[in-house]
């Protein structure tokens, strides 16, 4: 049986928020350049223009790619083998997500409740 500490979760989930935002794959940065290079209508070549000057200056200032950093959903696969101990695994990667969203100063623009429009403050 393999034992996975909630302080590994909540540690992994923070860096991988702050990764997902900042850290676009090169396969979707190469596809982003191809269409700005291809494109013919002069207005979505400008915006394919603009779209991957943010990428590149992105990666270069180490910032989030895009202002507005969307809401964190989490899929995990966990084998019958596994242990979660020190606490709960949902709390573990709700406290992940919120650490990553603050330590990465990524926007944080979830409420809670939408008919209120209260932000958590923390996604």
């Amino acid at each position: 049986m393999r034992e996975i500490g909630c302080n590994e979760i909540s540690r992994t989930v923070e860096k991988l928020c702050i990764e997902a935002n900042k850290n676009l794959p090169s396969d979707i940065i190469d596809c982003v350049k191809n269409a700005k290079e291809t494109e013919e209508n002069c207005l979505s070549k400008s915006i394919m223009t603009d779209i991957y000057n943010n990428i590149i200056a992105a990666k270069e200032l180490d910032i989030p790619v895009c202002q507005d950093t969307g809401m964190a959903v989490v899929f995990l696969e966990i084998g019958q083998d596994v242990h979660i101990i020190g606490g709960e695994l949902e709390k573990a990667v709700n406290l992940g997500v919120r650490n990553g969203y603050i330590n990465g100063l990524l926007r944080k623009s979830v409420v809670c409740d939408p008919l209120n429009r209260v932000n958590t403050d923390d996604n």
